[in-house]
């Protein structure tokens, strides 16, 4: 199903049926402050393993993350985050970052790394916000698969296309962005930068 929702006043009923759909063990595709992304519910082992079969991956290898709506979660999954942490936390979030943290006893077992770690995400974009609201709990994502075809991953008409027949619903939101989240490593209690995107690098310090 291709389903347009408006990215700064989403529809209640839409959002309501991809809340729905997810709390069935659906997957969808949604678009976040950065790149389009494949989510579901963190609770839906079966779900979940649809995704990797999409990516073509292994879950004990992939490296999820959780899409928050605030911070209130992040506590309940991680651990471990101090105060200047946290405060970095509310100085950037929402916007286009993943802060990777020591998992909590709260991550399902099988979307925890080796590392006993998980990535969290807070996008600054009304819909995701929404859905993870209804939800009651994260969403898992991960970005889709990607080639050399900008557009597939841009065009939400173009990803139903490609994807109708191995996720329940794309939503369409408008075109999405080519670069993903800036991604920072918390672990070790020192913000450590993993991949540069969206998010400024420099405004973590400044």
């Amino acid at each position: 199903m291709l389903l347009h929702i408006h990215p700064k006043d989403p529809q209640p009923r839409n959002i309501k049926t991809v809340v729905d759909c997810l709390k069935n063990g659906g997957v969808i595709i949604y678009p976040t402050d950065t790149i389009y992304g494949l989510g579901c519910d963190i609770y839906n082992v079966e779900a979940i393993e649809r995704i990797c079969r999409i990516k073509n991956i292994d879950p004990k290898k992939a490296q999820f993350s959780f899409v928050c709506n605030d911070l209130s979660h992040i506590s309940d999954y991680t651990k471990n985050i101090d105060t200047p942490i946290f405060r970095l936390l509310k100085k950037v979030l929402p916007g286009p970052y993943t802060f990777i943290f020591e998992a909590s006893k709260m991550v399902p077992k099988m979307l925890k790394t080796k590392k006993d770690t998980v990535g969290i995400r807070v996008p600054d974009h009304n819909i995701s916000q929404e859905l993870v609201r209804q939800l009651g709990n994260p969403i898992m994502s991960v970005s889709l698969p990607m080639d050399e075809e900008v557009e597939y991953y841009t065009d939400p008409l173009v990803m139903h296309e490609i994807f109708e027949d191995k996720v329940d619903i794309v939503i369409d939101s408008g075109i999405g962005s080519i670069i993903p989240s800036t991604v920072i490593d918390c672990s070790s209690g020192t913000p450590e930068l993993i991949r540069e995107g969206a998010g400024e690098w420099e405004k973590i310090f400044g």
